[in-house]
């Protein structure tokens, strides 16, 4: 498995045009647009930092698991994102390492991206996603 960088970091929040103030309006990042991916009950919003990204994560529903997350733990990093050369070869290798994953195989995320998330009981408690996608 070739981790190419780090795609983007996850944060959940409450309401993404209340975040937007601290991270376009504050810190000057650029917006680049928002995006709701309905299977997962999420609206996204995607701020550009170098390389990488900043994702903003609204519920869309309140059984969402964005909205769990929030009802848990509050607003915050809710997980890591690293891009890989070939998703379908990174699940496979992981779960021979005895990986547990909550996607066996990738499914479409935002921007297109085929992504899969890692168990965090088996990542030291850290909720991981990998993803691939074009340049």
């Amino acid at each position: 498995m070739k981790v190419l960088k780090i795609d983007h970091l996850g944060i959940a929040v409450h309401s993404i045009e209340e975040a937007k103030k601290l991270f376009q309006d504050t810190l000057g990042l650029k917006f680049e647009g928002s995006e709701t991916v309905a299977e997962q009950k999420v609206t996204t919003a995607f701020f550009p930092v170098g390389d990488s990204e900043v994702e903003l994560l609204e519920s869309t529903a309140p059984d969402g698991p964005i909205a769990k997350y929030l009802e848990k733990r509050g607003e915050g990093i809710q997980h890591i994102a690293f891009r890989v050369e070939n998703i379908e070869e990174a699940l496979a290798e992981l779960k021979e390492k005895g990986i547990r994953l909550i996607d066996e195989k990738p499914r479409l995320g935002a921007g297109g991206a085929k992504i899969a998330f890692l168990h965090p009981k088996s990542t030291h408690g850290v909720l991981i996603e990998i993803s691939e996608r074009e340049d």
